[in-house]
């Protein structure tokens, strides 16, 4: 069984909290046996794909599969043609790791997103702007310290899409099971 999950924000991609109060996946009725393929930050949101079925999360995971991860991130100012082409050509020191060349494009208008609970902080003097940017690696919140890294540090960040597989039409908290169709677009 493959599933597609709307991760909200504020819940932790694992199925026990590590505090107490903490949200977690335990908390949204998923089958039995079935675990995360990956995961997405506390304040990240978006797609996220469970299973039972041993072997995916190697198959998806392994870097040699370069599987990609298409995510929209809300940023702080409206970043310049010189920071999108960083982010483009890859090469991003994250402390030890350069970073891969990715697709990175600004978006001409905020994308049809579900509002997030609690917003984004909104700042009078301070514009934002949406990035589209699909990477091919999943290092330990990479997008965020990219963005960053170029001067545009991300307020809101969504995953909607893991190889051809777009989130689907799913309210956050809400989750299917994917269909053989649904599935193939995964490994496409």
């Amino acid at each position: 069984m493959l599933l597609a999950f709307f991760k909200p924000y504020g819940v932790l991609t694992q199925f026990t909290p590590d505090q107490p109060g903490q949200r977690t996946l335990a908390d949204f009725g998923f089958p039995p046996r079935v675990y995360p393929l990956g995961r997405l930050d506390l304040d990240s949101e978006g797609l996220l794909l469970l299973s039972d079925e041993p072997g995916l999360n190697s198959r998806l995971l392994d870097p040699e599969s370069g599987h990609p991860r298409t995510y929209l991130a809300e940023v702080e100012g409206i970043p310049s043609r010189e920071a999108i082409d960083a982010l483009r050509k890859g090469g991003i020191d994250l402390k030890g790791h350069r970073t891969r060349p990715c697709k990175a494009a600004l978006l001409e208008g905020p994308p049809d997103l579900p509002p997030r609970d609690p917003p984004v902080r909104f700042r009078k003097s301070v514009p934002t702007s949406w990035l589209e940017l699909t990477l091919t690696e999943g290092k330990n919140r990479q997008v965020r310290r990219m963005t960053a890294a170029v001067g545009f540090p991300t307020l809101r960040l969504v995953r909607v899409a893991i190889g051809q597989l777009s989130l689907p039409d799913l309210e956050p908290g809400k989750w299917l099971e994917l269909d053989a169709a649904m599935r193939a677009l995964i490994w496409r």
